[in-house]
């Protein structure tokens, strides 16, 4: 009768066959017993082929739906039956779990068989891997009696069973290989179209187990933490009016994470405005111990020396730049600590944003709640001290031990510290001392020869300690003070990697440094009043970085430097320094120098030995002369700046060079992939030292001559076939051009403003020449 009403035959069709299949389902088939009981077991039966009841998920899901939705969409539950694998990873009471429940309610129906295992870490220590086993073979097949024995008879058991089923498994809180490789060991464990969830603290173990497809769960936002607070502390989503500003205050406090929320919420419920604010306070001080526990579960899964760099983080280092952190830890703990890091960044301790190293709020009150406890009432016994009142109680009154490793000082106010200098001398075990802001009555008497690490911002002596032993140090940091090496003849800093000096403004000379073999980076900008940099200097055989920037007095320089390994000179703004060392051998390394605003006269030929340079920049050096031939055969130099040199006039060769033949002993164009560009504007420039000057500029790309006094652009431009752009902008006196670069793609002469008609016509010829024999544009403003 339907297929006679209904035009849709093949929906009727489906009917048919649907109430076939229902009418070949075996029934249940009651013999004998008591009807109670085999309705009970029917119950059983018919309850877990329908999947069982939804898992709770929270009192309060504030900000789940759209989370859910971004793990469902990973899954791809609908469109494809292959078998997937998701992670969701976070720190401690983000929601990890929450949202997994969420998800498993969300998706439940789709499968044929369902597992939510639940806190696999700390039920694998209580009752062991094999019960979790047989709890998944129960939930997932319904063997109740499951007796495996051991883990490795249970995996192919496992897979045996499971291996044409569509199953949802979630394991939740993993902090183990093993976890994964006893209970989802492999994708070819399960059914076509299963899903497996794994929620963890690690990052690191789902790229171990090969899982691609990865969630991290963010805190809520400002508006999410506000209704779930709310609704914990007021069980409405309402805020009461006279609440708002100390609510404001917990939210910030808790920074999005809804353990907190919740837990110190329900703690408030029904207290008074002036009771929120005494608990705040209190837990500003000292960490809701609820919260603390579930952070610390990450801590304590941490190896030693993991925890050490955690703690110095959590208690120092917190939105400082990651080389920074990376440079005074490598130093002060002497071991490398690029591992730690990532191990950190893996269980969701720490984050890097934008170079920074950022960690939760309360992650850093759990880790310095974790130094507090080493000695709740002497702060003199704690391994690290951070907090000014505890550090000016231990110096004032000498309360220093040698349990101390880390001293940081930072003063809000800028007053004078009065001590005796004496309280660094028990510190037996002091590794890093860093002063930043703080101004003391006197240096200290003593230094600790554990000492690895010691910044100290205005130190107050010209000298170090005169029983100091340096050996062990790694950086030292004085800017901005009164040190001055005086009658310090040699340094013997066997360790030393890092001087920094900046700012010292009664430095006059830099003593031998050849006790300091070790020395990467020397620091001695902005001291305005050193004169010499002693000899040795200049053989330092590891020095990568030397800056003397802003030292207008300095006029001695070593007489030659045979830096191996030096990459960074820097030396702008020397105004009184006007020779420049004779390079004594090839330098490799050596990629940037920075002489610009110098007095420097001269360039040594010796200037080609730098082989490695790719940026040298001269501007502002009026007192230069000529520049040596050599520059331009350097074989990896890309950027040449010699902007506003008003005294250039000649290039100068080498013994027995003749100018003629300079040029040709220069590499072939092809053995320069790379753009290189020269900038001479504003240079004064006259006919005759530009008609020198071009035929060395063989390789180069780009050429910037602009508001220079030439007259003529002469023909011998013509050798520079690598030349694409040339900018002539500004030279109001030119008059003539005699040739171009064959291979020029651009040329602008802006406010050119003397160019006669005669050159304008050559221009527009070898233009119209140009484009019909190599289909380039050809930009000529003029």
């Amino acid at each position: 009768m339907h297929e006679r009403k209904i035009n849709d035959k093949e929906k009727v069709k489906k009917w048919r066959l649907a109430l076939q299949e229902a009418a070949n389902l075996s029934g249940w088939h009651f013999t004998y017993g008591y009807e109670y009981e085999f309705i009970r077991k029917m119950v059983q039966e018919v309850s877990k082929e329908i999947n069982g009841s939804p898992l709770y998920v929270a009192k309060n899901p504030v900000g789940l739906e759209s989370r859910v939705q971004k793990i469902a969409s990973l899954l791809d539950v609908e469109l494809s039956d292959q078998v997937h694998m998701v992670g969701i990873y976070g720190m401690g009471g983000i929601g990890k779990t929450t949202l997994a429940c969420a998800v498993y309610n969300f998706i439940a129906d789709q499968f044929e068989s369902l597992c939510f295992l639940a806190d696999i870490r700390e039920n694998s220590v209580k009752h062991g891997l094999v019960q979790l086993q047989e709890t998944l073979l129960y939930d997932l097949v319904g063997e109740k009696d499951a007796k495996l024995g051991n883990v490795n008879k249970g995996i192919p058991i496992i897979k045996n069973r499971l291996c044409q089923k569509k199953i949802l498994l979630i394991l939740d809180d993993v902090n183990k290989l093993e976890h994964l490789e006893a209970l989802a060991g492999g994708l070819d464990w399960f059914g076509s179209g299963s899903r497996i969830i794994i929620t963890t603290r690690d990052k690191h173990l789902l790229h171990v187990y090969g899982v691609e497809k990865t969630y991290e769960v963010e805190g809520l936002n400002h508006k999410e933490a506000i209704e779930l607070f709310s609704w914990c502390a007021f069980k409405r989503k309402e805020v009461n009016p006279s609440y708002m500003d100390i609510l404001k205050r917990v939210v910030l406090y808790s920074n999005g994470l809804p353990l907190s929320l919740e837990i110190i919420g329900s703690d408030l419920f029904d207290k008074t405005v002036s009771e929120w604010i005494s608990a705040l306070d209190t837990y500003e001080r000292i960490p809701h111990q609820n919260v603390q526990g579930i952070l610390r579960v990450s801590y304590d899964g941490l190896k030693e020396f993991e925890k050490e760099i955690f703690l110095d983080i959590a208690c120092f280092f917190k939105g400082n730049k990651l080389s920074d952190v990376i440079s005074i830890l490598h130093g002060g703990r002497g071991s490398p600590i690029d591992y730690v890091i990532q191990v950190l960044i893996d269980k969701c301790l720490i984050k890097i944003v934008h170079c920074h190293v950022r960690m939760h709020d309360l992650i850093e009150d759990m880790g310095r709640d974790i130094v507090r406890q080493e000695s709740p009432l002497k702060p003199g016994e704690r391994s690290r001290l951070w907090f000014s009142k505890d550090i000016l109680h231990v110096f004032k009154e000498n309360k220093g031990s040698d349990k101390t490793e880390i001293i940081m000082l930072n003063l809000l106010k800028d007053k004078e510290v009065q001590w005796d200098g004496n309280a660094l001398k028990r510190m037996e075990n002091l590794k890093i001392l860093v002063v930043e802001n703080a101004r003391f009555s006197r240096g200290p008497s003593h230094l600790p020869k554990s000492l690895r690490v010691l910044k100290w911002f205005r130190y107050p002596e010209a000298l170090l300690p005169a029983h100091c032993d340096p050996k062990k140090i790694v950086i030292l940091d004085l800017s901005m003070s009164f040190f001055s090496f005086d009658n310090q003849l040699i340094m013997k800093f066997k360790s030393l990697s890092e001087m920094k000096l900046s700012g010292c403004k009664l430095l006059k000379q830099v003593p031998d440094l050849s006790g300091a073999p070790n020395l990467k980076k020397l620091h001695l900008d902005h001291c305005k009043n050193l004169v010499e940099v002693h000899d040795s200097i200049g053989f330092l055989q590891k020095l990568e970085v030397l800056n003397l920037d802003y030292c207008t007095s300095l006029r001695v320089l070593p007489c030659g430097i045979n830096l191996t390994s030096l990459e960074t000179l820097s030396l702008r703004i020397c105004t009184s320094l006007k020779s420049f060392p004779e390079i004594l051998g090839k330098m490799e390394n050596l990629r940037y120098i920075y002489l610009n605003d110098s007095a420097i006269r001269e360039l040594p030929f010796s200037f080609g030995n730098l082989v490695g340079l790719t940026m040298l920049t001269l501007s502002g050096c009026n007192g230069l002369l000529e520049l040596p031939s050599s520059i331009f055969m350097l074989p990896k130099l890309e950027i040449l700046q010699a902007n506003s040199c008003n005294g250039l006039a000649q290039i100068k060769n080498g013994k027995g060079q003749e100018q003629e033949t300079m040029s040709t002993n220069v590499r072939d164009v092809g053995s320069f992939p790379f753009e290189r560009n020269a900038s001479f504007g504003h240079c004064c420039l006259t006919d005759e030292f530009l008609a020198t000057l071009l035929p060395c500029l063989h390789h180069a790309t780009r050429l910037y001559l602009m508001r220079n006094n030439i007259t003529v652009l002469p023909s011998c431009i013509n050798a520079c076939h690598s030349l694409t752009e040339l900018y002539l902008d500004g030279c109001k006196e030119l008059k003539e051009i005699r040739g171009l670069p064959p291979n020029i793609i651009r040329l602008s002469a802006v406010n050119c403003t003397s160019l006669t008609s005669q050159s304008k016509g050559m221009l527009l010829t070898q233009v119209s020449s140009y484009l019909c024999f190599h289909h380039f544009g050809l930009q000529v403003i003029s």
